[in-house]
């Protein structure tokens, strides 16, 4: 049996990858205008990929 990996915590959102900005404009129903931000690190998955699984497709 090959050995189970857990995917590794983003260290730049602590896994918190995803972010809702209000833009502080008023949309056509009354609410605000959100924008979703993603980690530019994780783009967005919360966890990081080891290098060498990254560098062996190359």
């Amino acid at each position: 049996m090959m050995p189970q990996t857990t995917p590794r915590v983003c260290r730049d959102c602590d896994g918190f990858a995803t972010a809702t900005i209000t833009t502080g404009l008023p949309a056509d129903d009354g609410t605000r205008d959100t924008i979703r931000v993603n980690c530019p690190t994780c783009r967005g998955l919360g966890h990081t990929i080891p290098a060498a699984l990254t560098r062996a497709g190359k």
